[in-house]
């Protein structure tokens, strides 16, 4: 199911661990074993999740490796909604093949 504008993982990073517990870029870097420039372009939304850093933040956060790719996911398909045209795009009629 896609979410309408869903937040780039790296909001939802922000708004659900780090702020509310004062956790620092630097500190949770270091918790994920990344390079603090890695998680800040993360937390800027310039970079998205991928499978590695997916498996760092299940381990550090938690929820499933395949819930932080799901959520990279749904924002990459909002995101493409809203700059893909798609007037000439045309369904194939496979039953006529």
């Amino acid at each position: 199911m896609i979410m309408h504008n869903p937040p780039h993982p790296g909001s939802f990073i922000y708004a659900t661990y780090m702020e509310p517990y004062g956790i620092s870029c630097r500190n949770l870097a270091q918790h994920l074993d990344v390079a603090a420039s890695t998680l800040n372009r993360v937390l800027k939304g310039n970079s998205g999740i991928s499978p590695e850093m997916a498996l760092r933040l299940s381990k550090t956060l938690g929820r499933s490796p395949q819930s932080w790719l799901e959520m990279q996911h749904n924002f990459d398909l909002w995101q493409a909604s809203t700059q893909v045209r798609l007037e000439r795009v045309q369904k194939l009629d496979l039953s006529a093949v």
